[in-house]
């Protein structure tokens, strides 16, 4: 014979308190104190109690699950789809983010959906699945500097928080890091270690942290004398870090010091340096951008200028979760701090 499910009334004859409180704690409601909330989740714990999400939800009306958004605005050909998914799971970055919502989220009970939305039908598909309540908000970390959808989502009053300030201003909360500063302890660090002719591979152009990073970079060298620093754009990506440290080191063979804006150019860049005869940091320091697992995954481990991504994932989780409870209804930005961590590369 099976045993019967656990009850409500079991968890609060386990906890000592009344159905209606373990209900209000299993629903989420916030005007319940600690210690009491943390003596009906060891209660359920002991018996094995499950929420029924289904009808928690009818009570609730929220979905207990918010949509993770990847979002840009490429090519909409299977292909092209296929590979913009690819790059995402490729990038160290995207993993940090992923750990930093789940890590918030989880304990909340609430869970996230991850959504494509690279182009018009799959950015409509997330405004319709937000629209019919399958989730409570949007996460968006957007690719694309003229990304369409937060300004959709600002239109349609989803509640929608983004990775990063948007390319242009959307009425949305969004956290981001201090990119200038990031750029400026990378030029004081190479200018520390006694190099003489820096030079920088950027980020995307048109990509707000790319030019907040190359502009943190070159203000701080020029404060030193250096008037003309050589930049060459770069994509993020490992690829286009090693052209672009091919094309400066043919442009300008005597650079010394090189700050890529992100760890995946700084490694494409150290590659390309031992492919032309370059010591790493003997003949040229490299100096990276995130810290992210990139940086430590071979040799030379990358000095590197660290982005808390995990810590401003949660951030955004946090500042959804208040979106959609109401406790906030303005937008609003929370900015961090960078932090360079030296290691071997420079």
């Amino acid at each position: 014979m099976s045993r019967q499910a656990p009850t409500l009334e079991d968890v609060a004859r386990e906890a000592g308190v009344s159905r209606a409180t373990v209900s209000r704690v299993v629903n989420g409601v916030r005007n319940v104190d600690p210690a009491i909330q943390e003596l009906v989740r060891q209660a359920i714990r002991r018996t094995g109690y499950a929420p029924n999400r289904a009808a928690r939800s009818l009570v609730t009306r929220r979905a207990e699950a918010v949509a993770l958004v990847v979002s840009g605005a490429g090519d909409t050909s299977e292909e092209a789809q296929a590979a913009f998914a690819a790059r995402v799971f490729a990038d160290p970055f995207f993993g940090r983010v992923v750990a930093g919502i789940v890590g918030y989220l989880r304990p909340r009970s609430v869970h996230p959906v991850l959504m494509f939305a690279e182009s018009a039908a799959a950015r409509e598909e997330v405004l319709t699945y937000l629209r019919q309540g399958r989730a409570d908000g949007a996460l968006v970390v957007s690719s694309h500097a003229d990304d369409p959808l937060p300004a959709l989502l600002a239109d349609a009053a989803l509640p929608a928080v983004l990775f990063a300030r948007p390319a242009r201003p959307v009425p949305l909360s969004h956290v981001d890091l201090a990119h200038r500063d990031g750029g400026r302890l990378a030029a004081e660090h190479l200018l520390a270690r006694g190099c003489r002719r820096p030079a920088t591979i950027s980020g995307p152009l048109t990509v707000p942290a790319g030019q907040e990073r190359l502009a943190g970079f070159r203000d701080a060298l020029a404060r030193r004398g250096h008037t003309r620093v050589p930049v060459a754009e770069g994509g993020f990506t490992y690829d286009s870090g090693l052209a672009a440290m091919a094309g400066l080191l043919a442009e300008h063979p005597d650079v010394d010091g090189v700050f890529a804006a992100n760890d995946l150019m700084a490694r494409g860049a150290c590659q390309a340096l031992r492919e032309h005869g370059r010591r790493v940091p003997e003949d040229v320091a490299v100096v990276g951008f995130d810290d992210s697992t990139a940086a430590v995954d071979r040799h030379p481990r990358l000095t590197t200028v660290r982005q808390p991504v995990e810590d401003m994932a949660a951030e955004m989780a946090r500042l959804l979760d208040e979106h959609i409870h109401g406790t906030r209804t303005e937008p609003t930005s929370v900015l961090f701090d960078p932090e360079l961590v030296v290691r071997e590369s420079a």
